[in-house]
C-alpha cells in the first residue's frame, strides 16, 4: 500500500505560511537544499528544477496532493507546477485555469481520494499543503517531514489548519540540523 507523506516547510512556531499565504521567510537556499534535492527529489516545481538542473527522476513520490491555496501560489505562471508527478488539487469553488490540463481538480472528500490513491500501485504520495487539507487528512498521514526554518511568523496558516484533533503519537525517524539554521525532522505514525 502506498503511503502519504506531509512534507512541508514550517516556522518554529508552527506556521506553514503567513496570514495572507506568504512563504518568503522560509529558506530556499543553504546546505539543507542538497539533502532535500537527494532524499526528497521531485518536490521542486518542474520548470524550476529543469532551470536549476535538478533531476526529478528517482523521486520517492509519483503523486502530489494539495489544496487550492497551495496550488494558486504559482498562478498564473505555473498552472502545471509538478508536471513530472500526478497532481491532485482539492477545491470546492475554483475551475481549472488555462494550461492546467494535466492537473486533476476535485471537490470530493479528501479522505476518500487519498484512500483510493493509497490503494493504487505506485510510489509515495506527497501532501505539499495546505494546513486545512492536512488537518482533514491527519489520520491518513503516514510520514511527517518538517523543514523547520529558524523564523517565528507569529500568525498565519497553521501546520494542520484550525482543526481540532485527538492526540496522536508520531515516532521520530531522524532529525538533521544544518548550518543554514534549518532542521529537517522526520516522523512516522506511531
Amino acid at each position: 500500500m502506498r503511503e502519504l507523506t506531509y512534507f512541508v516547510a514550517v516556522s518554529v512556531d508552527g506556521f506553514i505560511a503567513g496570514p495572507n499565504g506568504e512563504f518568503d521567510r522560509f529558506l530556499a537556499e543553504g546546505d539543507h537544499m542538497d539533502v532535500i534535492g537527494e532524499k526528497y527529489r521531485g518536490t521542486v516545481p518542474t520548470v524550476l528544477a529543469d532551470r536549476a538542473g535538478v533531476p526529478a527522476d528517482g523521486s520517492p513520490f509519483d503523486t502530489v496532493v494539495m489544496g487550492w491555496n497551495t496550488y494558486a501560489v504559482g498562478l498564473p505562471m505555473l498552472p502545471d507546477p509538478y508536471s513530472h508527478l500526478r497532481q491532485v488539487v482539492f477545491t470546492r469553488s475554483h475551475d481549472a485555469p488555462e494550461g492546467a490540463e494535466a492537473v486533476e481538480f476535485t471537490d470530493r472528500d479528501p479522505i476518500d481520494v487519498v484512500r483510493e490513491l493509497k490503494a493504487e500501485e505506485g510510489r509515495g504520495i506527497w501532501l505539499c499543503g495546505g494546513g486545512s487539507l492536512a488537518g482533514a487528512l491527519i489520520d491518513e498521514i503516514d510520514h511527517l517531514v518538517l523543514k523547520i526554518s529558524p523564523v517565528l511568523l507569529g500568525d498565519g496558516i497553521r501546520l494542520f489548519g484550525d482543526r481540532s484533533y485527538a492526540p496522536t503519537g508520531m515516532m521520530p525517524d531522524a532529525v538533521t540540523r544544518f548550518d543554514s539554521g534549518v532542521v529537517i525532522a522526520e516522523y512516522s505514525r506511531g
